[in-house]
C-alpha cells in the first residue's frame, strides 16, 4: 500500500479529534497510566509487525539518504520506545495542579491551575519514533493529538498508530483520541489554519519544514528539530578530553539535531588538537569541511576526507558524518561565531577554566550549554523528562526538551457566594 493521496477536507477529522480531546481530559490518573501501560506491552508484543512495516518504508529510500537513520527502527529502539512510555507513566501527571491561590478580601477563592492544551498537533517527518513519544506525552497530559508524519514514513506510523487505536479500543476510548492524518502536501496548509480545532502546532524536522510552519500557520506553533550545534575547544581545554567529546558528539548518531556541526578550536592548541581527531573521525570518514587554517593542519596529517570550507558550511546542519572547523584567536571569537549563525540548540566549551566556562555558559543564548560534555545528551529521556516531542529553540512557552511538563497551560478558577464589582 502506498502513501494516501487523498484530495480531501481534513476538516471532519479535526472536529472528531476536538470532540475526543474532552474525553481524554477527564479520565482519570490511573485510567491514563493503565492505557500507556498497555500501549508499552502491544508495543513488546507486535516487534514483528512493526519492523515489517519499517522495512516498506526503509527500502523505498536511498541508502545515502541522511533520513534513513532516523527512519529506521530496530528491535533496540522500539524496546527504547518501550521504555520511554514507562518512564511517562512513571512521572507526575501536569494536569490539574495549583499554581497559585489567594483569599480576595472580598473572599473571592480564586486558583491557577494547569489544564490541558486541547487538541495538539505534529508536523514531522521521517520519524516513526516521534509517534509513540508524542502520542504517550499528549495522552498522559490529557491532551488529543493530531499526527501528520512524512510519507517516507508512512507504512511505519500507520502500524503504530493502528496498535495505538486497538488500545484505545480495548479501553473504550474513541480512536479520534489519536489521528493521523493523509500524507498529502496539499492538505497541510489545511492543517495549519484550523486554529478552530487545534490548540496549538508542533514542527518537527528539517529548517525548511519549521520556516514553512511558523511562516504559513494561524495557530500557535512551538519551533522544535532544527539544531546547528558547535563546539569552542579553548586554550585551557584538556586536549584528550576535547578529542573524546568531539569525535562523540559528531559520530554517535550524526542523524540527529542535537550532533556536532561546527567545531571551533582557538587557535593557541590548533596544530595539536586537530590531528588528535582524526583517527577517530577517519573511522566513519567524516568529510571535515576546514577553514584556510584548520585546512593547513589536517592536510599535513594526511587526512583523507577532506575539503576547503565555503561560507556555506558554517550555520549549517549537517545530519550526515560532515562536520565544519574553523581555528579561532579567543573565546570571544567563537562566542562571536555561534551568536553568528547557532539555530539556539546545543552549544558547547571544551575548558579547564572556570572563569571561561562562566563566560559561555552565561553569554551562549541556547536551549542547552555544555561544559566539558558532548552535545548528545540534549533529549528529554536523558534529562530526565520521560520523553520528548522535539528540542523548543524558541523562547515563550518552552525552551529545550519540549516534554510532559509542557503540555499544559493555564486556567484561573474564582469561587464566589454572591460577589459584585
Amino acid at each position: 500500500m502506498e502513501p494516501e493521496t487523498i484530495k480531501q477536507s481534513i476538516i471532519p477529522i479535526l472536529k472528531q479529534a476536538r470532540k475526543a480531546a474532552k474525553e481524554i481530559a477527564s479520565l482519570s490518573e490511573e485510567k491514563k497510566k493503565s492505557l500507556l501501560t498497555d500501549l508499552a506491552d502491544r508495543l513488546r508484543r507486535n516487534k514483528i509487525d512493526i519492523l515489517e512495516a519499517n522495512y516498506q518504508d526503509l527500502i523505498r529510500m536511498e541508502d545515502e539518504n541522511p533520513k534513513k537513520d532516523r527512519l529506521k527502527l530496530t528491535e533496540e529502539r522500539i524496546e527504547g520506545l518501550v521504555n520511554s512510555i514507562q518512564a511517562v507513566v512513571a512521572l507526575p501527571s501536569p494536569d490539574g495542579k495549583v499554581l497559585q491561590e489567594v483569599v480576595h478580601p472580598n473572599g473571592l477563592h480564586i486558583q491557577k491551575v494547569s489544564v490541558p492544551m486541547g487538541v495538539v498537533g505534529v508536523i514531522y517527518e521521517a520519524r516513526p519514533n516521534v509517534t509513540i513519544d508524542v502520542v504517550s506525552l499528549c495522552l498522559r497530559s490529557g491532551n488529543g493529538v493530531v499526527l501528520r508524519g512524512g510519507s517516507d514514513a508512512y507504512h511505519s506510523n500507520v502500524c503504530l498508530v493502528s496498535l495505538i487505536h486497538e488500545v484505545l479500543d480495548t479501553h473504550h476510548i474513541s480512536r479520534e483520541t489519536v489521528c493521523l492524518l493523509p500524507t498529502d502536501r496539499e492538505l497541510v496548509k489545511e492543517l495549519l489554519t484550523a486554529d478552530a480545532f487545534v490548540d496549538i502546532l508542533i514542527p518537527r524536522g528539517s529548517r525548511q519544514l519549521i520556516d514553512f510552519v511558523r511562516e504559513n500557520a494561524s495557530i500557535p506553533t512551538i519551533e522544535t528539530g532544527a539544531g546547528v550545534c558547535h563546539m569552542y575547544v579553548s586554550e585551557h581545554a584538556d586536549l584528550e578530553k576535547a578529542a573524546q567529546i568531539a569525535i562523540n558528539a559528531k559520530v554517535s548518531r550524526p542523524s540527529v539535531c542535537n550532533s556536532l556541526d561546527t567545531l571551533l578550536v582557538d587557535q593557541s592548541v590548533a596544530s595539536y588538537f586537530l590531528p588528535m581527531i582524526t583517527e577517530g573521525m577517519k573511522a566513519y570518514e567524516v568529510e571535515i569541511f576546514a577553514d584556510e587554517q584548520a585546512y593547513t593542519v589536517l592536510q599535513k596529517t594526511g587526512y583523507e576526507f577532506l575539503s576547503r570550507a565555503a561560507e556555506v558550511d558554517f550555520g549549517r546542519e549537517f545530519l550526515s558524518f560532515k562536520c565544519s572547523v574553523k581555528v579561532v584567536d579567543s573565546l570571544q571569537q567563537a562566542l562571536h561565531h555561534i551568536e553568528t549563525y547557532s539555530s539556539k540548540h546545543s552549544e558547547a566549551i571544551i575548558s579547564e577554566n572556570k572563569r571561561e566556562i562562566d563566560i559561555f555558559l552565561r553569554t551562549v543564548d541556547a536551549a542547552a550549554v555544555y561544559a566539558n560534555a558532548s552535545t548528545r545528551f540534549t533529549d528529554g529521556e536523558v534529562f530526565g523528562l520521560g520523553a520528548e516531542i522535539g528540542i523548543s529553540t524558541q523562547k515563550l512557552h518552552a525552551r529545550g526538551p519540549f516534554a510532559l511538563e509542557k503540555l499544559v497551560t493555564e486556567k484561573w478558577i474564582v469561587r464566589g457566594n454572591g460577589q459584585t464589582r
